[in-house]
């Protein structure tokens, strides 16, 4: 998978910018605030309908730009052959896209012809944040990985949104009416992305692992830890049927799975204390990504360069496991990834971004261009010039 030509109008600070892509390693060089990261962004947005710095639209469309629109559109080599995206990004209202010329709403539509993965200096908050984080890191591991399974990310989040509200506005005794149908979709929906993060945390440990090693000398353990395990043996007979109970108008014949009959169970345990708390204490919502290094807890024990190196080796990992199960290599874009790792690391990291497949990367400074790169852009005020073009 590769991008061929972008062109970004009015995207952040780049007017109108257009470029060739070449294979291999591409180093975008730049000040502070030049737009170096907003061009990797646009390539970013070309490729996975959304930006990973921005949670709206609007911040994308150039200040002043008549008609309140940005533009970008691209030529990519992906796994179905090539083909021409074009994204209209609006600072307000639906975005227009499509693919050769054809109009779609989704972004697994574009995700089921090329893959993207991105860096960031922000990805220091997977080590260092708040679980909420992690579990978005684990969730866009699946929409990257598994483009058709995107929509189960989309339906535990609604079945978990209607129940809390069905808890927070019932004044009455006991539990609200619909709750048992809800439960029942929660524990659907919750059961599934459960598997799904387990599988992508599964994909990731090996490889981010490895990354990690090859940066520091020593490891980085990853363990998902859900807020309902998978049962571990039979379960009893009495178990089951307290499950089902809980369960209200699933058939006999359709009856859940082990890991569903444990979740309705831990549901049904904690009845009560929802009733009091007006929330849901059960579920997917609730899981952890455990990191650690050197067996202590990344996130209150290790250093930041440690933090660092680790953020950027579960993005390598990423790739090199959409590479496995896609059969070829994501788009790997790299906003400045050298900052935050020693010298000794940073040469460790510039010898390691070979073989990739397409890299692009920003970095500010020049010393951090590495000997090998395939093309150097040098930008300034947005406007992109390749170093020995013409």
């Amino acid at each position: 998978m590769r991008l061929r030509w972008i062109e970004a109008r009015d995207f952040r600070n780049h007017e109108h910018t257009e470029l060739e892509v070449p294979g291999g390693l591409v180093v975008a060089v730049g000040g502070n605030g030049e737009g170096k990261t907003n061009l990797l962004e646009a390539a970013y947005y070309l490729l996975a309908l959304g930006s990973p710095r921005a949670s709206s639209d609007q911040p994308l469309v150039r200040r002043g730009t008549p008609g309140g629109s940005a533009y970008v559109r691209g030529e990519v080599d992906g796994l179905e052959g090539k083909a021409l995206i074009e994204v209209e990004i609006r600072g307000s209202g639906a975005n227009r896209i499509q693919v050769n010329r054809s109009p779609v709403r989704r972004r697994r539509d574009v995700r089921r012809l090329v893959r993207a993965v991105f860096f960031s200096p922000g990805d220091f908050d997977i080590m260092q944040g708040q679980p909420d984080v992690r579990r978005s890191f684990l969730d866009e591991a699946i929409s990257v990985l598994w483009p058709n399974r995107e929509p189960g990310l989309a339906a535990y989040e609604k079945a978990l949104r209607q129940r809390n509200r069905l808890l927070k506005d019932w004044e009455g005794r006991g539990a609200p009416p619909g709750l048992d149908a809800w439960d029942a979709e929660l524990v659907r929906t919750g059961a599934a992305l459960t598997r799904d993060r387990a599988a992508a945390a599964l994909a990731l440990a090996g490889r981010s692992g490895g990354e990690f090693e090859a940066l520091t000398g020593y490891g980085l353990e990853i363990r998902y830890v859900p807020s309902v395990p998978p049962p571990s043996g039979d379960e009893g007979d009495a178990q089951d049927t307290e499950a089902q109970a809980s369960l209200e108008g699933v058939p006999a014949a359709a009856a859940p799975d082990p890991l569903e009959r444990t979740f309705a169970r831990r549901l049904a345990e904690r009845r009560e204390d929802e009733l009091v708390r007006r929330i849901t204490l059960v579920g997917p919502h609730r899981d952890e990504l455990e990191l650690q290094v050197k067996d202590l807890t990344a996130r209150a024990f290790a250093s930041h360069g440690e933090a660092w190196a680790a953020a950027l080796s579960l993005r390598l990992g990423l790739a090199s496991a959409v590479a496995a199960e896609a059969g070829e290599p994501p788009v790997l874009l790299l906003d400045d990834p050298f900052p935050g790792l020693d010298p000794t690391r940073q040469r460790r990291l510039a010898g390691r971004l070979t073989g990739r497949g397409q890299t692009v990367m920003s970095v500010a400074d020049d010393a951090h261009v590495p000997e090998h790169a395939d093309s150097v852009w040098q930008v300034t005020a947005g406007a992109v010039a390749v170093r020995g073009g013409t």
